[in-house]
């Protein structure tokens, strides 16, 4: 089983969410929370770990034999990133922050062996046990790196080798391919936003990426003292998505964040907000 929480836009409160619902569920399910923002991970810093188990990710990059090149451009002609140029007389040079890795260079090459294999570092992945009971899976991008997606797919194929019966997807923000990508499988889409201009935005983005993949989808709104609710519920209603809940803006919340504790490990009364939303996935899970 795969639920997803995600939200549009940036800061919502998303991964406060997943990772207090995780603690909860956690109780119930064997379970693994995959942080596949992996552009600026940090449900490890919420939790209060270090991330471990470090495993490289690396991209397929080309290197020229220019022994047997001959010159002929059709490499740098193919590469749509135009990470290829060439010299007046053809000879190819590689911009590697440039290459995207979609090897059409050596797939258009005349000469066999005049692109060799090569690759470079693009992020690693983490596979990290925390002391709540479930493991956390995390995607991180390194520094001055453009592309997310290989990383997606990385940490995604690390769970492969995991064995659990639940797992809980954190999205990045936005509604790109990689957000999409980290959807994908789940039963269970949760959009948390904000009653703000911009987050009741892209709160319709994100419902409307969940009706094109046919995920059932319902909204957390966070902050929600903050803000005009009321077009958040009119939006919802308009895919036909359920508002499970509205969290107040709390000093508390902000504590246990800066703090790395979940909430829902303490006696704060908005503690009980996200183990009611944990409640209500429980039941949709059960059936």
């Amino acid at each position: 089983m795969q639920i997803a929480i995600s939200g549009g836009k940036g800061g919502t409160g998303k991964s406060t969410v997943a990772i207090n619902v995780a603690v909860e569920l956690a109780k119930r399910f064997k379970l693994i929370l995959a942080d596949l923002d992996v552009e600026a991970p940090n449900d490890h810093l919420l939790l209060g770990v270090e991330l471990q188990n470090e495993e490289e990710v690396n991209q397929f990059m080309p290197k020229f034999d220019y022994s047997k090149c001959i010159k002929c451009r059709k490499c740098a002609e193919v590469c749509e990133e135009h990470a290829i140029i060439t010299l007046k007389d053809g000879t190819p040079f590689l911009m590697p922050t440039l290459c995207s890795g979609c090897r059409a260079c050596e797939i258009v090459c005349p000469v066999p062996g005049a692109i060799q294999e090569g690759s470079r570092l693009i992020g690693h992945t983490y596979v990290t046990p925390t002391p709540y009971g479930f493991t956390l899976v995390t995607g991180k991008l390194r520094e001055g790196e453009e592309r997310s997606m290989p990383l997606v797919v990385a940490a995604k194929k690390r769970l492969k080798n995991l064995d659990y019966e639940l797992l809980i997807v954190d999205t990045a923000a936005g509604t790109g391919n990689t957000v999409s990508k980290a959807i994908e499988g789940s039963q269970l889409l949760i959009a948390v936003t904000e009653p703000t201009p911009l987050g009741i935005h892209d709160t319709e983005l994100i419902l409307q990426l969940g009706k094109l993949m046919g995920i059932e989808t319902w909204v957390v709104i966070n902050r929600a003292d903050l803000g005009d609710v009321n077009e958040v519920y009119r939006r919802a209603e308009k895919y036909k998505a359920k508002v499970i809940a509205e969290i107040p803006y709390s000093e508390n919340i902000v504590k246990t964040y800066v703090s790395g504790t979940p909430i829902v490990t303490t006696d704060y009364p908005e503690a009980e907000i996200f183990r009611e939303i944990a409640e209500r996935i429980y039941e949709f899970l059960r059936g």
